[in-house]
């Protein structure tokens, strides 16, 4: 229940933030004295509606996204009543159209920054000295949290029957226990420990030193046997190691709050860096293509495949299963955010190619006119429309190819 719970509400989360993408268009329109004569929320036979001056409100009978209707956004619209000439979108000068098209994107950034800071000033935001990199990694000093079993692959999943117990476990190591050595060699850090275990026999007995609560002790543990690649090559083919059955506990935190002042350079911050994995998270689209078709085949997931808002959808009905609320407006941040700027592309229908186009007819208009020659005017929108055509049907299908891979073969955080 709890599952379905958390589905529904991150569905809905999105609805409303997509509703208010549309009036951020609506706002910014009428502020500018644009016509509009329609906001609803949702697409398909109208379920209520009702009027207040010049526009139709109401709710659409299937909950996906929504519009605003302003009168003009192009000069081939055919809409415009008798006295509205003036009022039609495509006339009113080119920053005013820019703020009404950008206001969608803006919203979702303001949406995504405001949920940022309020996370900063109670759960926290990931900690930027938290240990990213595999050497980061490596160099902390050894203090383990133990696993309920050995994997005996190069894989991260849940345990599962026939898996090894822990050895670490068994020779009665706790969480929070610092090694300090094995088999007599000194160990300083995790990588020296992983190191070590590389060198011993999977199944052998290794003797085991460590510190807990301030105290040196003493153990023995049959260690397990593993598949791991070479440390200096994770991409390498994976062989036959000792494994202890332990992870690693980092010696920083992995959240940070602040105070309502500092929340905001803290959420700048974070916001910059969200902005950059984006634009790296939009540039491997193309190439996670056939990933995805793996996925849907019958093949592994790559947890590095886009998802659609089902799959976002069914990863937040999972944090809120596993009582991981922080998890779950992360989610919604980052799917905000990706929204905003990917509405930003110089691409019609999106937003972003109707401000590339309102930037180039006024760009094109400067030139003329130094050039001395006759204003072209405006774009014909028309012969635009088979490549309008092809963005919307390449982005349908892949549309589709990411409902269905979260459909078939989804992307889980949590063993479930």
């Amino acid at each position: 229940m709890a599952y379905l719970i958390g589905v529904v509400l991150f569905a809905l989360a999105i609805l409303i933030s997509v509703s208010l993408h549309e009036a951020g268009h609506m706002i910014t329109a009428k502020a500018f004295g644009m016509k509009v004569t329609k906001y609803f929320v949702g697409f398909g036979p109208t379920v209520w509606s009702f009027r207040k001056g010049e526009t139709e409100y109401g709710l659409k009978g299937v909950p996906l996204g929504g519009f605003c209707k302003i009168v003009g956004m192009t000069p081939q619209d055919d809409d415009v009543e008798p006295g509205d000439e003036k009022r039609v979108m495509w006339r009113y000068p080119v920053w005013k159209r820019t703020i009404v098209m950008s206001a969608g994107s803006i919203t979702h950034f303001a949406i995504a920054l405001v949920t940022l800071w309020i996370l900063a000033i109670s759960a926290g935001l990931p900690n930027p000295n938290f240990p990213s990199t595999e050497e980061q990694v490596r160099q902390e000093p050894a203090v383990v949290a133990l696993s309920d079993c050995v994997v005996p692959e190069n894989a991260a999943r849940a345990c599962a029957p026939g898996d090894a117990a822990s050895p670490a476990a068994q020779a009665q190591l706790r969480d929070g226990d610092r090694i300090t050595s094995l088999n007599g060699q000194p160990i300083e850090n995790y990588g020296q420990l992983l190191t070590a275990l590389r060198g011993v026999q999977p199944g052998s007995t290794a003797t085991i030193g460590y510190v807990r609560d301030g105290q040196p002790a003493e153990t023995r543990a049959t260690l397990a046997r593993t598949e791991r690649p070479p440390l200096d090559d994770p991409e390498g083919a994976v062989g036959p190691v000792a494994a202890l059955g332990v992870g690693l506990i980092p010696s920083t935190p992995t959240r940070v709050t602040y105070g309502p002042v500092g929340a905001f350079g803290a959420t700048a911050d974070f916001t910059g860096e969200m902005a950059v994995g984006t634009v790296q998270a939009l540039q491997r689209i193309p190439q996670k293509v056939p990933a995805l078709w793996h996925a849907i085949t019958g093949g592994e997931r790559d947890v590095d495949t886009p998802i659609s808002v089902v799959g976002a959808s069914r990863l937040g009905g999972e944090a809120v299963e596993n009582n991981a609320w922080l998890v779950f407006f992360m989610l919604f941040v980052s799917l905000n955010f990706f929204i905003g700027v990917f509405n930003l592309l110089p691409l019609l229908p999106l937003d972003g190619g109707h401000i590339a186009i309102a930037w180039f007819e006024r760009a094109r208009s400067w030139l003329f006119a130094r050039l001395r020659r006759p204003d072209p005017g405006r774009v014909d929108y028309l012969k635009l429309m088979p490549f309008t055509y092809a963005v919307i049907l390449i982005g349908g299908v892949f549309t589709l190819l990411t409902i269905t891979a979260d459909v078939v073969n989804p992307i889980t955080l949590f063993s479930r």
